[in-house]
């Protein structure tokens, strides 16, 4: 993980463990659907946090959502 924004990664580590692992290993990849990152990035976001990454199996970028109360 990169840490671009501090305060996103302080909203990043209010979320579980388990939840965490979950967001990475589910995001939607255009090229192959489901897909899980390793490598990203994380920032802070009117709604809560955006992870940037790169799709594990055909490298495309990829961006998830978590929207936080």
């Amino acid at each position: 993980m990169s840490i671009i924004d501090f305060k996103a990664a302080q909203k990043w580590r209010q979320l579980p463990p388990k939840m965490q692992k979950q967001l990475l290993q589910h995001v939607f990849c255009i090229n192959c659907g489901l897909a899980t990152i390793t490598d990203y990035t994380l920032r802070d976001d009117t709604y809560g946090i955006i992870i940037e990454a790169h799709c594990d199996k055909c490298g495309s970028e990829v961006a998830r959502v978590v929207e936080m109360e």
